[in-house]
């Protein structure tokens, strides 16, 4: 291990995180209801809208459907497991195979941009114009920071939800963690979760330099946490070495070489790499990125969480397989359902802390875990597993 790990810092960082995080969740405003209701005798529409596929979206969205089953709005089955990152396939099982008397997901309903700026103008069109005209969508699941800002305006007033927008308020998407500006917008939000994970990744690496890959937008800026990551720099005192990738665009082959380039070109000039969610970084791209961080030594954490660990990168703040985003999310239909209008819901969800670590890539790099680290870890990963 070429740093001096920080670990007692590690451990204050987690239980300060344990104190914040799990009271969000309770305050959840308890005078609405979660008991599944009709819609006056029928089942509630739930329509949806991504602005391409990504790694994380199919998960979150059965996540959110088996918290769904939990609360008694879906009867209780096991969701098949699913090939590829498509959502649409998920959509489409979830069309024929779910029983509810409470909801429907409906079928036409289901819709991609695939990263393409004008599908994404035609197809945002299309949705508000359903919703205004024909109005038999009850509830738009916007899925990630594209489809959050093709949705959350005054153009259209059907409840909104926006899911896995890494930072919906310097996206543009929402005014504030209080307030989303829009009555039938609320977007999920965890302000401090990227400042846990570089704190977390700094303690237990004490890096120096740290590489950063993103698409140089606002957007791109906005999934990268390059903020974030610029003023803990300064308090934490490191430096951030930055590589520009094209990451929401249709042509994915392309966007997975610009992220592979940047690794390749930011693996000898930096000590850790923090990986960041984007278009590029996918099932075929990370087994690169990750044998380049081996090549060199590197210390790797992964942003979106334990399943790029599971294939390769150090550690990361594991989702728990998303499950705890998926109960806050089901929750929030659940009362929007019942009577509660998006915007007075809370938007504010800070996940419990899990760290992962991959015991391999440790091995490799020559990372050596101390026993407290060990023992702040909730997933162990022994072996490097392929996407």
């Amino acid at each position: 291990m070429r740093n001096k790990p920080n670990l007692p810092a590690l451990v204050a960082v987690i239980m300060m995180a344990l104190c914040i995080c799990l009271p969000a969740a309770a305050e959840h405003h308890e005078k609405f209801s979660t008991d599944p209701i009709t819609n006056d005798g029928k089942r509630w529409r739930i329509g949806y809208y991504e602005g391409g596929e990504y790694i994380n979206y199919q998960q979150v969205l059965a996540a959110t459907v088996r918290s769904l089953m939990t609360l008694g709005w879906i009867e209780s089955q096991v969701i098949p497991p699913q090939e590829g990152e498509q959502t649409a396939d998920l959509w489409e099982w979830f069309t024929t195979a779910l029983k509810s008397d409470y909801i429907e997901f409906v079928p036409d309903a289901h819709y991609s941009a695939r990263w393409d700026d004008k599908t994404s103008e035609k197809i945002t069109k299309t949705i508000i114009n359903r919703l205004n005209d024909r109005k038999d969508i009850d509830l738009m699941i916007a899925m990630g920071t594209r489809a959050g800002l093709d949705l959350a305006n005054n153009k259209h007033k059907t409840p909104t939800l926006v899911f896995s927008s890494t930072d919906p308020i310097s996206a543009g998407i929402i005014e504030s963690i209080e307030d989303s500006g829009f009555s039938h917008v609320n977007a999920t939000i965890d302000p401090g979760k990227y400042a846990r994970q570089i704190r977390v990744f700094h303690d237990i690496t004490n890096f120096k330099r740290l590489g950063v890959a993103y698409e140089d937008t606002q957007t791109g800026r906005s999934y990268a946490a390059v903020d974030t990551i610029q003023n803990l720099a300064k308090k934490l005192g490191f430096s951030v070495v930055s590589c520009h990738t094209q990451s929401d665009i249709s042509n994915i082959s392309l966007a997975e070489h610009s992220a592979i380039n940047c690794y390749q070109q930011l693996a000898p000039k930096v000590d850790a790499i923090y990986v960041t969610e984007q278009g590029g970084v996918t099932n075929k791209s990370l087994p690169v990125i990750v044998r380049t961080a081996h090549k060199y030594k590197i210390p790797t954490f992964s942003q979106l969480g334990s399943q790029e660990v599971r294939y390769g990168i150090l550690a990361s703040l594991s989702q728990a397989n998303f499950r705890y985003f998926g109960d806050f999310h089901a929750q929030t239909i659940a009362k929007i359902f019942n009577g509660a209008e998006p915007n007075e819901l809370p938007q504010l969800f800070e996940e419990p802390p899990r760290m992962a670590l991959n015991l391999r890539t440790a091995e490799i790099i020559e990372f050596n875990p101390s026993l407290l680290l060990l023992g702040a870890t909730d997933e162990l990963f022994k072996e490097i597993e392929t996407p």
